[in-house]
């Protein structure tokens, strides 16, 4: 039986583990920055899909993946730096994180690419 993709199933996954990473960044000037900065972007494309799925258009709904692969995108940067830096400890659990937020990011761009082409 072949399972059923839940995109929205993923990405609050997805959220809930980068809170995870957020919370185990260190307590310094540095590490709080990054938190922040991390949390903002990182957990965004989760509200804004559902956003996009009660768009009010196809350009609105192009508008609102837009947002979430805009931010998928900040929050690779975030966590190449994090890893790149060492900022936690086995910074290399973070080549999974890594992964998700790549393959996130292709599965919107194709998503937004489906929906242009529909316009």
């Amino acid at each position: 039986m072949k399972q059923k993709y839940d995109l929205e199933q993923r990405l609050l996954e997805y959220s809930a583990r980068i809170i995870k990473v957020v919370e185990s960044l260190p307590m310094t000037r540095v590490g709080n920055h990054i938190a922040n900065q991390l949390l903002r972007c990182g957990t965004s494309p989760y509200p804004n899909h559902g956003e996009a799925q009660a768009a009010e258009s196809v350009k609105d709904f192009i508008h609102k993946m837009r947002i979430s692969l805009k931010e998928l995108r900040e929050t690779s940067r975030w966590l190449k730096l994090i890893k790149y830096i060492k900022l936690i400890n086995k910074s290399e659990r973070l080549n999974g994180m890594l992964d998700e937020t790549e393959q996130l990011i292709k599965i919107f761009v194709t998503s937004i690419k489906t929906a242009r082409s529909k316009k």
